[in-house]
Formats: structure tokens, C-alpha cells, sequence
């Protein structure tokens, strides 16, 4: 039952279970945060009236179950303080978003940040949204904060709609086996030692780091920049030189014949064989597989026939063929020495796995003692490997007269291999301030005579300090691909930055590993404008990346066709290996679905902000979009530039949180210059703007008080001698992102004035076709503000035609009072109207977005003869083709801008025996 709680609420919202409407994950800065998290969309339902105080014994369960949660400050930014939230009382999605940061923490992939927020406009819905390492592991963590939160309410609260839909679920929920699951998952998904630290490195020299695939294969930096790693392999790592440190035999010849000390040895290829090479090399001897590693299959220490025998099994077992090296023993302490681009830059003594007596306990209950240390894991997943009693271990343990049950003397070191790799539960001392001169310089010369640009070299000396050719000893493997964890973690001694000099040797001091990044964002324009940027850069003679709506592109190269604004197509390009300047076309839906594919960008251009897709995912007000894209120039580097639009009211508003320097662009100079741009040009400040004059006027930059003319803004092809004014505006927007990357005013110059709206370079922007008798614009004027821009135009050819006729359309996920202003604005601009419909009505009924437009038309003064309302794109397009003659204007907005184009090319007009004008071949 519950306790003091009013009746209506609970009777009000009793019948509606907490549920879960969507998931998500941002991968980079987004609308919330600049730290990816986790999204939970939760509708709270009748737990909207229940705060976590009106819940007898919540807080005290969760508290009993998740102790850790006493360390969450919260917004009282202090220990115990997300505690005392719950007492005074919280509701329970923001305490799920603390569930699943906790959750994290305790499965060992420790995560502090979150927000909860409520879903304006809508009771009870908040988005809960969570920090996370892995985003897998977060999207389960979350899915089990809701299910254990849940489990803790009263029967007559209990229940989750949405979550098996969201989340694959596995029955009844048990905590315990929850947060096995939890942690298996952080085992199977978390990097390994080597890697972490390579990541952790990269990331302190501000280096981007992209995850390429599940296991560890990591890219680091940006395109032409990149370097790949997996492991302590390397791109930069020979093939030559690993196929050479996995053939043991190849390595001890190569290394003998340079000198350098290794134990005598054979190939063989069967026991007996082993047996009579034994006899010439003498005991004791080592065996181990001519392709193995990791100290897999090695036995060592042999000291006579039946040892032989049970090594050369050994490693038979461990081994892809039967090769088999039977060679020398060096009698001395087993090092790993890294040497690190021809440089020595870590030795470990390993110590093989061992426990010591206290009398009481068996060896194997001392092992399983050992193990507890949370030290070690399973693997390689921490920097000590849990000790596994296997056939190796009975076997020298048997050497001493020992089995896992004997009991040992108290303090007796017991040994239980003689490999002391940590891959079997060894231990590492560092030694790196020990060893010897000649020592060292082997081990140098070892990695290089291989050919290995990262090289662990197993070295056996009696003492480190002395030199091996004095005492004996000397290098027994050369391994490609060595682990670092008993270096940067070791049991004993002092730990070494490994991963330095490897982001030395793949970076060197003054190398890039970031291409420059232009982020353009804004209603309107982007596509234009980044086409403009790319033609400006191919000129200085770099490849540049662009993702725009009609697809990715490598310099003139279409990689990837269709709408490719949003972070994945990004990433595309950030990881082309041929890119050297990064053009990102960056759209509102990418933004608010993943967040930005970057940390930061050199360039942020944000060109204007106006009412389109409205009402979606919770941006209801023009304010609200302009926040979404203000995330453009809230993101450039501390020595980038931001670039925005001086005649829009909402990206002046912006100018507080541009980072970097700030570049206005503005169609309004000389005298109609706003007071604010005035002042900046005054104090130095840099500006591009359109100054008045014959064919759009003159274009001119002002910086550090100079003034410069750039071009007159009818020499640009794609303004149509200046009549298309927001290709003006594009182009300043273009010119002043160009003068911020460094390109030259000529080079500038030069490129715009060849920039032309065809299809080919300016796909749906504006492309003209005259083929047919009278004029067709194909252009992707999708809203308001597009269809006013090209109404401007329009209006400005009005006098050379004798008439025009529009094909429009708008999504149907747009609102009511956009579809109609649509309308509207149409009706205001051409004579002629074909409203059409795509098949995706996005949630209306089919007819209804026509019906609309058509509906605005009419209020806005158009003839209800002159609007046609047609379904599909390509019948739309073939009616009004067939419906304009001679001397027209046909203007053409298109969703498939590719095929529409096509449409137009192919058009021939069929005459009807009835109309001079052709026949419609599509029912109205």
C-alpha cells in the first residue's frame, strides 16, 4: 500500500505505467551537453504525482542496493547531496539517470555526468540522459536502472510499457544477474591495457580518436592525418618485419648473424626427432611453437627425456603446424624489454606465477586466494591475469615433488610455471633505470635488425645490471605487437609512459593529426554554400571532403549518394585517408539525433535561422532551432572562426557564445550597415559584406581596418547577374569562411566567378534548363523562407515571361500553419500552381498536405482554376511540363532533385489534337 498519498492523483493516473518512447545515443557535442550521452525518452505517467519522498522505503532500498550512490553530489555539488535530493524528494527519471551513471561505475567503466530534463510542452515526459564510455554499455545500464528502479515500487506503481520494445529483454528482472550481464559486456567491449593507454595518450595531445570496429583497431587523427592502430601494431608497422618475429627460427638466425646473443637451437618436426637432437644440444632445453606467442605452448627449464616429451606435446598444441624449436636454456631472470621506434623505452623482470605457504591453506586454495586481487582479471582486461591451474602447472609442479593439494611451509615461495609471462599470471618488477649499457643497446639493435617499429624483446640475463656477454644470457624471442600493461601498471616499481613516444613516433612535434573542419549550418543555404567553399579549396590544390543533401563527395567524386548532412556521412569523410579539408554540411535532424561527428571544428558558419520543421523533436520556436545550431560555433577550436550572418536577428544573438574570431557577413553596406557591424569593422573586426550597386552590388572585405574589393556579385554566375540575392549572400558567407581557412582574395575571385547553378556543380540550387521553348528552375526551395528567396527571383524575371507556374510541395510533418503560410506564399508568386504529394505523407492522411497548400493558395488570391493538386512527384512534374508553352516560366521544387532533373531532360511534349498546349497526362 501506499502511504500518504492523496486519492485523486493516484486514481487519476493509475491506469498509466511508466513508459519508455525512445532511445538514443549523441556520439559528440549536442543540444544538451558537450559530453556524448545516453537519451531516454520517459513518459513517467502516474508516477508523475510520486516523488521518490511520497515512496515508502525508496530511497533506502536503492540506497541499500547501490551504496555508491552516496558519492553523487548532484546539483548540491557536494558528497551525499543526490542523497538528500531523494529524501526532499525527486521524481524517478532523474534518479534512473543516477542509476545508470552508478550502474556504469560499479561494472568498471566509471562515468559521472548526466541531466535530466522535462519535454517542454508535454507533463510528465522527460528526456534522462546519462554519460557513457562505451555506448552499448550505457544503452544497458539505462535499460537496468529502469528496471531496477521499477522493481522498488509499491505492486500498485509497478510496470513499464515501451521497454521491451526499445530494449531486447531476457525475462523477469534479477538485479544480480543484471549486473552480470552488465559486466560481462564492459569485459567483452572495454579496450585492452595497450589500447587504453594509446587512447588515453591520444587524447591528452588533443588527437581525435574513432573506434573502427568492435575489437581494437583505433583511428587516430583525422583524414590524410590518420594513423591506425590495433594493439601496439601499428600502420606504420612492416609486414615483413611480423611475419619475421613469428617465424622464432628466421629471428635467431637473423639476430646470430648480427652478433647478437641467442641460445643454440633446431627445427624439428617429431618427438622422436626432438629426442636426437636433445642428446647434441644437452640438457636443459626449451620448447616452445615456431609460431607461437604470448608464451603460449613454451616450456622450459627441460632436464631430460620424459620433459622433452611433455614439451614438445605442449607445443604441438599450441601451434598452427608442427614446427617445433628445440633450443639452448638461458639460465637467468626472464625481462621484457620495449624498444619503441629504435629507442628503449621500458624493461620489466617478470616473475612467474608463484604464491607463497602460510602452512595452513593448499596451493590451489592459495591461488584462489591470489586471484581475489582486484588487480587481476580475466585476459588481458586488467594489468594482472588471474592465475588458471591448467596441465603446464601439474607439470612443474610435479618437477618439485608438489601437487595442487599439497600444503607449503609458511613463507615458502611456491612456483608455479617457469614462464613468467603476465598472460599466465606473472608478475613485472620495472628495471628500467637498471639495466646495462650493452644490454640496452642489444635489445636497440634486436628491434631493428627485425625491422620493428614497436618490439618486446624476451631477454634473459642473470642480472639486468650486468652485461649478458660477460655473464650469459641473451635475447630468446623478438615479438611483434607487445603488450604494455606491465610497463604502464607493473606489480613493482615505478610506471612508464609507453604510449608517449608510440604517439611520438606516429605524430611527431609539429605534425597534424587534424584536417581543418568547416561546419556550416543554417535553414537555408548550406548546400550552396558549401559547393562554394569546395570550389574556393580545390583551387589551393587540396582534396576536400563535402557532405551535403545530395550525397559525399571527394573532391569531384560522389562516394556516397543522398542526404548525407548528419554526423555519420561526417565521419566518412573525417576518415577518408585523402582528405585535407573537412567541408560539413550540418543539418538540424543530425544535430538533435547523434549530436556533431567532431569535438571541434576550425570554422563555424551559421548562415541564418527561420521557422522550418517546427514541432519536431521538441523544437516548437524558431529561439529553440537557432539554439539547436548555435552548437556550430559553440564548438570551434579557441583559434578557429566563427562566421555569422549580420542580418539575421537570431544568429546576432548568437554572437555571445562564438568561439574563436568572429566574422560578420552582411548584404547590408555603406549607409544600411547595421550600428553593431559598424562598430566591429571600426575596432579592427573582420566583415564581408554586399555594398549597393549595378547587377547586386559590389562585394567587399573589411579587416584591420583595411577595405578590400573582392568582386562585383554580379561576376558570380549562380547570382544570375546579381538577381538571386540569397547566392549573394551565400557567396559572402563563402568568402569569409575562405579568408578565415587563408585563401588568397585572387584565388577567391577566380573560383566564384566560375561557380555556376548547374546541376552538375550545384545540384537543386537554382539549375536552369532552356531546352524546351520556355524556362525551367529547378530548385530545392523546401520552406518559407527558400520559397520567398526564390519568389525575389521569380518577381525579377516576371517581365521576360508571359507567365509562371510553380510545383511545389512540403512534408507532412511539418505543422498546420507552415503547409498553409507555404501555400500562401506561393499563391502570391506564380499564376499557375501544381501542389504535389510524396508517397511518405509522414502521419497524414494522404491528400491532406494538398489540400493544405491548396487551401493557402486561395487565401493568398489565387484563381481555384489555376491550382492542381497532383500525388506523386514525377506526375506533377510531367503535368506541368505538358502545361507550359512558349515564352513560361516553370519553377520546380523537387524532393528527388536526381530524378526530377532527369525528368526534365527527357521531357518531350506529346501535341493533343484538343490543346495546342499538350495534354495533361495526370489526373488532377
Amino acid at each position: 500500500m501506499l502511504f500518504g498519498a492523496d486519492t485523486e492523483p493516484a486514481t487519476r493516473l493509475m491506469t498509466e505505467p511508466m513508459q519508455v518512447l525512445e532511445t538514443g545515443v549523441y556520439r559528440g557535442p549536442h543540444y544538451y551537453s558537450h559530453t556524448p550521452f545516453v537519451r531516454i525518452m520517459l513518459d513517467l505517467g502516474r508516477l508523475e504525482d510520486w516523488p521518490s519522498n511520497r515512496i515508502p522505503g525508496f530511497t533506502d532500498r536503492l540506497i541499500e542496493i547501490l551504496p555508491g550512490l552516496e558519492r553523487h553530489g548532484c546539483s548540491l555539488r557536494r558528497r551525499g547531496g543526490f542523497i538528500e535530493r531523494m529524501r526532499e524528494g525527486t521524481w524517478l527519471g532523474h534518479i534512473a539517470e543516477h542509476v545508470a551513471l552508478e550502474l556504469q561505475s560499479m561494472a568498471g567503466m566509471r562515468s559521472t555526468r548526466g541531466k535530466t530534463r522535462s519535454v517542454k510542452g508535454r507533463p510528465g515526459v522527460y528526456n534522462v540522459m546519462f554519460a557513457y564510455q562505451e555506448e552499448q554499455v550505457g544503452l544497458m545500464a539505462g535499460r537496468i536502472a529502469l528496471e531496477l528502479v521499477n522493481s522498488l515500487l509499491p505492486d500498485e506503481l509497478k510496470g513499464i510499457k515501451g521497454l521491451d520494445r526499445v530494449y531486447k529483454l531476457s525475462g523477469d528482472f534479477h538485479f544480480g544477474k543484471s549486473m552480470s550481464s552488465l559486466q560481462r559486456l564492459v569485459r567483452r567491449s572495454s579496450y585492452g591495457p595497450t589500447t587504453q593507454s594509446l587512447i588515453e595518450e591520444a587524447k591528452r595531445r588533443g588527437i581525435p580518436v574513432m573506434r573502427l570496429n568492435e575489437q581494437s583497431l583505433i583511428q587516430f587523427g583525422h583524414g590524410r592525418f590518420q594513423q591506425r592502430v590495433r594493439a601496439s601494431i601499428t600502420g606504420k608497422t612492416s609486414i615483413i618485419a611480423t611475419e619475421i618475429a613469428g617465424d622464432k627460427n628466421l629471428t635467431k638466425k637473423l639476430l646470430g648473424d648480427s652478433g647478437i646473443p641467442v641460445p643454440r637451437g633446431v627445427v624439428v618436426r617429431d618427438v622422436e626427432e626432438a629426442v636426437r637432437e636433445a642428446r647434441r644440444l644437452r640438457y636443459p632445453l626449451v620448447t616452445k611453437p615456431l609460431d607461437g606467442n604470448h608464451g603460449r605452448g613454451v616450456t622450459i627449464g627441460i632436464a631430460d627425456e620424459e620433459g622433452l616429451r611433455f614439451g614438445f606435446a605442449e607445443a604441438v598444441a599450441q601451434s598452427k603446424g608442427r614446427d617445433i624449436i628445440v633450443e639452448e636454456y638461458f639460465a637467468g631472470h626472464d625481462h621484457r624489454i620495449l624498444v619503441v621506434d629504435g629507442k628503449l623505452v621500458a624493461v620489466s623482470e617478470r616473475i612467474p606465477a608463484h604464491v607463497i605457504g602460510d602452512g595452513v591453506h593448499t596451493i590451489g586454495q592459495l591461488i584462489e586466494e591470489v586471484n581475489k586481487d582486484p588487480r587481476r582479471g580475466e585476459g588481458h582486461e586488467k594489468v594482472m591475469t588471474k592465475i588458471k591451474v591448467d596441465a603446464h602447472v601439474t607439470e612443474y609442479l610435479a618437477r618439485s615433488g608438489l601437487t595442487i593439494d599439497s600444503v607449503p611451509e609458511a613463507g615458502d615461495v611456491v612456483m608455479l610455471r617457469a614462464t613468467a609471462n603476465l598472460s599466465t599470471g606473472g608478475t613485472a618488477v620495472d628495471r628500467t633505470n637498471e639495466i646495462h649499457f650493452d644490454n640496452a643497446e642489444i635489445a636497440r639493435r634486436a628491434a631493428m635488425i627485425v625491422g620493428l617499429d614497436i618490439a618486446g624483446i624476451d631477454f634473459i640475463a642473470p642480472d639486468i645490471t650486468k652485461s649478458v656477454r660477460k655473464t650469459g644470457g641473451g635475447i630468446i624471442e623478438v615479438n611483434a605487437a607487445p603488450g604494455f600493461r606491465m610497463h604502464i601498471e607493473p606489480s613493482e616499481g615505478a610506471p612508464r609512459d609507453v604510449a608517449k613516444p608510440v604517439m611520438e613516433m606516429l605524430f611527431p612535434r609539429g605534425s597534424r593529426s587534424r584536417v581543418p573542419i568547416i561546419a556550416i549550418t543554417g535553414t537555408n543555404g548550406k548546400s550552396t554554400t558549401g559547393r562554394m567553399v569546395k570550389q574556393v579549396l580545390r583551387q589551393t590544390g587540396c582534396t576536400v571532403g563535402l557532405t551535403s543533401t545530395s550525397g559525399v563527395l571527394v573532391n569531384d567524386i560522389l562516394v556516397s549518394e543522398g542526404d548525407a548532412t548528419g554526423p555519420r556521412s561526417a565521419r566518412l569523410i573525417l576518415r577518408d585517408p585523402t582528405v585535407e579539408v573537412a567541408v560539413l554540411e550540418t543539418a538540424r535532424g543530425g544535430l538533435l539525433r547523434e549530436g556533431l561527428a567532431f569535438d571541434r571544428s576550425d570554422i563555424g558558419a551559421v548562415l541564418n535561422v527561420t521557422a522550418d520543421h517546427l514541432g519536431l523533436k521538441g523544437i516548437d520556436t524558431v529561439e529553440d532551432l537557432a539554439e539547436v545550431k548555435s552548437l556550430i560555433i559553440e564548438t570551434v577550436s579557441r583559434n578557429g572562426t566563427s562566421v555569422l550572418n549580420a542580418d539575421d536577428p537570431l544568429t546576432v544573438k548568437m554572437a555571445r557564445r562564438a568561439r574563436g574570431n568572429l566574422i560578420w557577413f552582411s548584404l547590408n553596406g555603406s549607409a544600411d550597415m547595421p550600428p553593431f557591424l559598424r562598430r566591429h569593422i571600426d575596432n579592427g573586426g573582420m566583415a564581408v559584406v554586399r555594398e549597393p550597386g549595378h547587377e547586386g552590388g559590389t562585394i567587399v572585405l573589411y579587416q584591420e581596418g583595411r577595405r578590400d574589393v573582392v568582386m562585383k556579385a554580379g561576376d558570380i554566375p549562380a547570382t544570375l547577374h546579381g538577381m538571386a540575392t540569397f547566392n549573394i549572400a551565400n557567396a559572402l558567407a563563402t568568402i569569409a569562411i575562405c579568408v578565415a581557412h587563408g585563401v588568397p582574395i585572387l584565388t577567391i575571385r577566380s573560383a566564384l566567378a566560375s561557380f555556376q547553378s548547374t546541376f552538375e556543380q550545384n545540384p537543386g540550387r537554382l539549375n536552369v534548363h532552356d531546352a524546351h521553348g520556355f524556362r525551367v528552375i529547378l530548385d530545392y526551395a523546401h520552406n518559407a523562407a527558400g520559397l520567398t528567396a526564390m519568389g525575389e527571383v521569380v518577381r525579377g524575371l516576371r517581365h521576360r515571361y508571359k507567365k509562371s507556374i510553380g510545383v511545389l510541395s512540403i512534408p507532412g510533418d511539418r505543422r498546420d500553419e507552415d503547409i498553409l503560410e507555404m501555400g500562401r506564399i506561393a499563391g502570391g508568386i506564380f499564376d499557375e500552381l501544381f501542389f504535389r504529394e510524396d508517397p511518405g505523407t509522414r502521419g497524414r492522411p494522404r491528400g491532406e498536405v494538398m489540400s493544405l497548400l491548396k487551401e493557402g493558395a486561395l487565401e493568398a488570391g489565387s484563381s481555384p482554376d489555376a491550382v492542381h493538386m497532383i500525388a506523386g512527384e514525377a506526375a506533377a512534374t510531367a503535368a506541368a511540363l505538358m502545361a507550359a508553352g512558349p515564352g513560361e516560366l516553370l519553377v520546380i521544387t523537387p524532393t528527388d532533385v536526381t530524378g526530377t532533373w532527369q525528368q526534365v531532360l527527357d521531357f518531350e511534349k506529346v501535341q493533343s489534337a484538343t490543346s495546342p498546349r499538350g495534354h495533361l497526362v495526370a489526373a488532377e
